[in-house]
């Protein structure tokens, strides 16, 4: 435990959370992260200017875009302000997340373990639990006609093809190389996106099976036939089709995300066209969101702005 200690100080870790109108459950969780490491928040909701005004701790650094300028942009903005201090890694946070002690120490430890030992790492992530989805999830690899799940089982770390962004830890060491996250494509797909450059860099990507964090995966799932899926907003419909249409123009992105990206969505529209409410609006969105994939269009959509 001594040596893990020791490392994790070498590494300086970082927090940065993203707040998109938080409420005051967000605001006391970012306030607990002050004492796991230099907690920096990025605000996006429009307006909001003062972590005065929000009760956040002073020790706490807060970034106010007084507009929501995507979670890629805020992403980019909190990690160069916790570079700045000095740290070598950075634990990244949506509002709601509900990080234990254990992860917040451990998954620092763990990286900085792996970039000791001459590993190229440049993500390591916990497994998901949404107990609204039937519990922990699955890490995920890609793979044709199907996605390659991996029970998030055992005490290795398990590479993968990507980790959501939420609790997950990334070596800084390695960011200049890869870049930072894609400001383009605003919110949906950016984690994505990003872990698939970090392994065309030669980095690897891995989940923790024995680590867990407590994350809500959209809004209130919807049962189509037994199974529960997340559902969204007409928005993030938006987004998400038209990230998708934009990514597979990208000759970086591996063929077998495409394919099944292509084969799942006109399963999408159907599940918008008939278990979500208002359909109307859910398709509308959706169809946009390919139209303006198709035409090269980027950045957050007008009304979002």
């Amino acid at each position: 435990m001594a040596g893990e200690v020791t490392v994790l100080v070498q590494l300086q870790p970082g927090i940065v959370v993203v707040f998109y109108r938080p409420d005051n459950a967000c605001i006391e969780r970012a306030n607990r992260l002050v004492e796991f490491g230099h907690c920096v928040v990025v605000d996006n909701t429009e307006g909001v200017w003062s972590a005065q005004e929000l009760g956040l701790r002073p020790e706490i650094t807060y970034v106010a875009n007084g507009a929501n300028l995507g979670i890629a942009t805020a992403l980019n903005q909190g990690v160069e302000q916790v570079r700045r201090a000095g740290c070598r890694s950075v634990l990244l946070f949506d509002q709601d997340s509900e990080p234990s002690a254990h992860l917040l120490l451990e998954l620092p430890a763990v990286l900085a373990r792996e970039v000791e030992a001459g590993q190229r790492i440049a993500l390591i992530g916990p497994a998901y639990e949404d107990v609204r989805l039937g519990g922990i999830a699955p890490f995920v690899r890609f793979g044709f006609p199907a996605l390659q799940r991996v029970a998030a089982d055992g005490e290795n770390l398990i590479d993968v093809d990507f980790l959501i962004t939420s609790g997950s830890c990334v070596n800084l060491d390695v960011w200049p190389e890869i870049g930072g996250m894609d400001d383009s494509l605003f919110i949906d797909f950016v984690d994505l996106e990003w872990c698939i450059r970090a392994s065309a860099a030669g980095y690897r990507v891995a989940g923790a099976p024995w680590l867990r964090l407590a994350h809500e995966l959209g809004g209130e799932p919807v049962n189509i036939l037994g199974r529960s899926y997340p559902s969204h907003s007409p928005m993030r419909h938006y987004y998400m089709f038209r990230n998708a249409v934009e990514l597979m123009k990208r000759r970086y992105i591996p063929w077998k995300w495409k394919a099944n990206e292509l084969l799942k969505m006109p399963f999408r529209l159907a599940i918008y066209g008939i278990w979500l409410k208002p359909r109307r609006r859910h398709l509308g969105m959706a169809f946009l969101g390919l139209w303006h994939g198709l035409r090269g269009r980027r950045g957050p959509l007008e009304s979002e702005l």
